[in-house]
Formats: C-alpha cells, structure tokens, sequence
C-alpha cells in the first residue's frame, strides 16, 4: 500500500501533467528535478553556508570541483559529513539539494560539505566517481583542514548520499580503505543506492515497480545510457559496488530503502554483501514509501522520521 501523503503528492502531479524525467533532454529534465526536489521539502533551516572551489578529478586534471559548506549556528569544530546528490549521475546539484543539506546539518549538529560534481552526458563515467574521490581526500588532507577549520573537524568525518550519490558515498569508503584507511570515515549513510549499476541480477523490484510511482524504469535506464554508455552498465565496480572485489574492512553503514522502489531490492542485497563481508549494516525498509524521499519530508511525514533516522546514526558515529 502506498503511504496516503506520497499518494497525495503523486495524485497532484499527474493532475499537473509532470512528464516522466526521461521524457525530456538532459537540461529540461535538470529544471524539473530542482522543482521535485524544492515541492515536497522543508522550508530551509537557518545554517550558515560558504561556496568552495578544489582542484578536481585525477592528477593532472585541469577542472575545479564545487562544495557547499553548511555548519550549524552553534560554535565549533564539528564534525564533518560528505553528502553526494542523487540524480543518476545525470542530474542534480548543490542547489537542488540545498535544503536536504541544510536539514541534514541542523539534525546533526554537524557540518555538511554538500559535492557539486560533474554530471553525464557532457561528463559520463567516471566523472563523477573521481569529482567525489577527490572532493573526500581533498577534506581529509592538510589543507582541507586549514581551509575550513575553525568550524570544521575534518578529523571527524562521515559520508552520506542518496541513489547515484550513495553509490558515490559507499564508494569513496573502498578508496580510503584502499588508501591504507585515509581519511579515516566514521560511518556511511546510504539511501537507495543503485549499487548493481545497470547490471541484471535476482532483483524484481526493477519490474514490480517499473512504472513508479517516483522513479520508474524508463528513467533508469535513462540515467544509465547517459552515465555508462549505450548499454546502460557500469564498466567497472566503482559504477556497480555489489561487484567490488571485497567489501571488508568499511565504515558502519545505515541503509535505508523504500518498498515502492524498483532500486529496493538490489539495495537490501548491497546491504547482505556488507553484512556478509563483516561490515556493520543497519537497513531500514520504510513502507509505502517510494525512490527520492529525502527530499519529500515536508509533505510526509514518514520520509522526516528516515531523515531524523539517518541524522542520529550519524551524529553518534561521530562522537
């Protein structure tokens, strides 16, 4: 049964004529998701916030990689959490994810560095994986550090993302681990990762619901052609994580799914290969709930209780 609030919303929006995403080009579809995103939140929360500009990409690269920094109002350090935008890899940014962020801050208590990588298909795999990895080591480094103390703590640090961004969260915890451990991250929060990037596999979510309510199949394979390539797969494991070689060794995780999600269940298998691997899983399936809640919580209020859900695990990891 889909939860009555989200039935509501979806009732109003094909009552409003909104066009499916993958029905309209990369930039269209880009000014829509900022209005999906901004319809159903909360209003903004008072945090303070500072634009940033790194060096990005693998050595050698030329191009600057955008952060939004959020710290609460309260004096500091605090520690930090990296948030990564969903979006397919093809859409979203900081702006639309703005009030996510805000939230995210002010239920923490801690600062958020919100990561504007580059997105497909101007910039298709792996972009956006090397835009995060070096927007995580850049805030684990020295001048990381000098750059953004005294408010921030980059010594204390977390990942967080939701769909396409939890793939990035995730991931940058096998790079840091591959990194012998640096930096060091606390925990990860993941919200509906694709983590079998357009590989098949044993998951029926992807037909049962194909057709929504909020992301359907058609959008998937949208963002998957435009970040992957005509056939829609990730070529390697940064792109697919239940295909990374091993999953030991990672920071604590908090999975959180919906049951209206074609995405749920190759999510709740990424979360049984961590379990498997001897990684700390917490997931948490809400019900009635669909794909893109994060950013739903001023008009369900199921999708604020998985905010609050995902503030507190977070907030204790990084004690």
């Amino acid at each position: 049964m889909l939860n009555p609030q989200l039935e509501a919303m979806m009732a109003h929006a094909r009552a409003a004529g909104v066009p499916d995403l993958c029905e309209l080009p990369p930039l269209a579809a880009r000014g829509l998701y900022r209005e999906i995103c901004a319809a159903a939140d909360l209003p903004p929360a008072d945090v303070a916030t500072r634009d940033l500009r790194i060096p990005g990409g693998p050595a050698g690269a030329r191009h600057t990689v955008g952060l939004r920094v959020y710290t609460p109002r309260a004096d500091g350090p605090h520690p930090v959490v990296v948030y990564f935008h969903g979006g397919g890899y093809a859409l979203g940014d900081v702006d639309a994810y703005d009030r996510v962020a805000r939230q995210l801050c002010a239920d923490t208590q801690a600062a958020v560095v919100s990561v504007d990588y580059r997105l497909a298909p101007e910039h298709p795999y792996p972009a956006a994986f090397d835009d995060a990895w070096a927007a995580l080591a850049w805030i684990g480094s020295a001048q990381g550090a000098d750059t953004l103390r005294p408010s921030v703590d980059t010594q204390r640090l977390a990942v967080a993302g939701d769909s396409a961004g939890a793939v990035l969260a995730t991931v940058t915890t096998m790079l840091a681990r591959d990194a012998g451990g640096r930096p060091r991250i606390a925990a990860q929060a993941l919200y509906y990762p694709p983590a079998a990037g357009g590989h098949p596999g044993p998951y029926p979510s992807r037909e049962q619901h194909a057709a929504g309510p909020t992301l359907t199949r058609a959008t998937m394979d949208y963002f998957s052609r435009y970040a992957f390539g005509p056939e829609g797969v990730a070529p390697d494991w940064r792109g697919a994580p239940l295909r990374a070689p091993s999953l030991a060794g990672l920071p604590p995780a908090l999975l959180l799914v919906a049951s209206h999600d074609p995405l749920r269940d190759e999510a709740l298998a990424y979360g049984q290969a961590l379990a498997s691997a001897g990684t700390a899983v917490e997931a948490v399936e809400y019900h009635g709930l669909a794909h893109g809640f994060v950013s739903m919580a001023g008009a369900i209020d199921a999708a604020r209780s998985a905010q609050r859900h995902c503030a507190m695990f977070l907030a204790q990891s990084l004690r």
